[in-house]
């Protein structure tokens, strides 16, 4: 496997758009993430069923086994949504996280963005998980290991860049492996993110 943030200047790829698909397909793929999304949101990922998320999406369950193949099938695709909108914020989108801002200022910004995200996903992201030998393959997981080496060679931070990088990521991955109750409060890990993101600038 390629280490990601191996080269020396990192192109930043891009998960894309979904897959095209026919109008009815695309609509029954909306209506059913919609649901399930809802289910999350009030119940947890424990109240996902595929026979519960049919039949409140109004289509046959073989449509949603069809679609998603399984119900790991289904939460991932409730990830990809979540990470396709992330990554769009962070590629293009307005500044501080999006371009236009001092790179370490677009560092801090999309800690501070992906802690939120993986706070409120947390529970979606561990049941949706990919073997522990995959993790790093995941495109929206490369997408983002990349972008942060990019922001730190921009920012000409000293060092191992790509080690750096794979380090920070990991200090912004540590909030799906503690309990909530064991978890610092978010904004204070946030700020903590912070104080560590403008100690490299002292460094540079």
């Amino acid at each position: 496997m390629t280490w990601v943030g191996a080269s020396p200047e990192p192109l930043l790829p891009s998960m894309g758009p979904p897959p095209t698909e026919r109008s009815d397909a695309a609509r029954n793929r909306a209506r059913v993430l919609e649901v399930a999304r809802s289910i999350v949101a009030t119940e947890g990922v424990a109240g996902i069923t595929m026979d519960r998320v049919a039949a409140q999406s109004g289509v046959g369950k073989g449509t949603v086994f069809r679609r998603f193949g399984s119900r790991g099938g289904l939460l991932r695709a409730l990830l990809d949504d979540t990470e396709r909108e992330f990554q769009g914020r962070f590629l293009s989108g307005p500044p501080p996280l999006g371009p236009g801002a001092p790179p370490l200022e677009r560092l801090v910004a999309f800690g501070r963005e992906r802690i939120a995200v993986l706070s409120t996903q947390s529970e979606l992201l561990r049941a949706s998980a990919a073997p522990d030998e995959n993790h790093y393959a995941v495109p929206a997981r490369r997408v983002a290991a990349l972008h942060v080496a990019t922001l730190l060679r921009q920012a000409e931070v000293p060092g191992d860049v790509p080690v750096l990088a794979f380090e920070l990521l990991a200090v912004l991955e540590a909030i799906l492996t503690a309990p909530p109750g064991a978890r610092p409060p978010i904004d204070r890990l946030a700020a903590g993110w912070e104080q560590l993101v403008r100690s490299l600038d002292r460094a540079a």
